[in-house]
């Protein structure tokens, strides 16, 4: 069976000893991953099927979310097995080169940038930050009209009152209702936009470099509602304990607000400016 090689990422040499990359630690497409050394930089790669990642075939396969969605989860396999011995540098996914000659053209072209992006990256590692408003999911107008089903059942008396109880006598009633869940609502985001422009303006006091990415999109699988603050932060290996600290006394306790602190990861969000030389990537050989 015809192969190619698949790249993780760049590093400098380390002591392999100190990287779990045995046949536990299973990359993309369940190969185990392998280190290819040439002149002074080390590719992190794995022999996958070439079939299954040639041009025709990747025009395919990344239309398929869950066949994506895999292929994301083995590269981050092999990605956070090296971050325990060493400062990884994260390729794009699927960056594939023919053959080991292939990969090794890919660190000679592209060797200004990646001992570069290695400087700058090395001893730091990546602490994600998110800020949820989910007070604000409770306080949302529920669907239908006034007096409708849904308003009914969601203005039920705490108490136990029945639906009919909690209907609004008037219009003007109804308004008032309306106007009190806006109010709620708009009081739960304000409150976490103050604790996120807290967090961020004391976080990166420990951080060398922060990227604020947008909001999580609500509709996406697994993601959730009311996302405020979706930031990474570089931090030094020896302040991260430090850093965590701090997020945890800087979340407000019971408010509605919940604070999502996720790491140390590789530099994931620091190093996608790293651009892989083209002549390199896929099968353009």
């Amino acid at each position: 069976m015809t192969e190619v090689r698949y790249v993780y990422a760049v590093t400098r040499p380390f002591d392999e000893a100190a990287a779990p990359l045995h046949e536990d630690v299973r990359g993309v497409a369940g190969a185990p991953a392998r280190l290819l050394a040439h002149d002074g930089l080390v590719a992190v790669l794995s022999d996958v099927p070439a079939g299954d990642f040639s041009d025709v075939a990747l025009r395919e396969r990344l239309e398929d979310l869950d066949w994506l969605a895999a292929t994301a989860r083995g590269h981050d396999a092999v990605v956070s097995a090296l971050t325990a011995a060493t400062t990884p540098l994260p390729l794009r996914l699927v960056t594939v080169c023919r053959d080991d000659d292939g990969v090794r053209r890919l660190l000679d072209s592209g060797r200004d940038q990646f001992t570069q992006a290695l400087e700058r990256l090395d001893g730091r590692v990546e602490w994600g930050v998110k800020v949820y408003a989910e007070g604000a999911e409770g306080t949302q107008e529920p669907r239908g009209a006034a007096g409708g089903r849904a308003g009914n059942e969601a203005a039920r008396a705490d108490d136990g009152g029945s639906a009919r109880d909690r209907r609004p006598a008037t219009g003007r009633d109804y308004l008032k209702q309306r106007m009190r869940r806006r109010d709620a609502t708009e009081g739960v985001w304000a409150q976490a936009d103050a604790v996120s422009r807290t967090l961020h303006t004391e976080l990166s006091r420990y951080a060398e470099a922060e990227q604020v990415h947008r909001p999580q999109d609500p509709r996406l699988p697994g993601a959730a509602r009311g996302n405020v603050l979706n930031a990474a932060y570089l931090v030094p290996r020896e302040k991260g304990e430090a850093f965590a600290e701090e997020v945890r006394r800087l979340t407000p306790p019971g408010t509605g607000i919940r604070v999502e602190l996720t790491g140390p990861w590789a530099p994931y969000s620091f190093a996608v400016t790293t651009a892989v030389p083209a002549a390199e990537e896929g099968e353009s050989e």
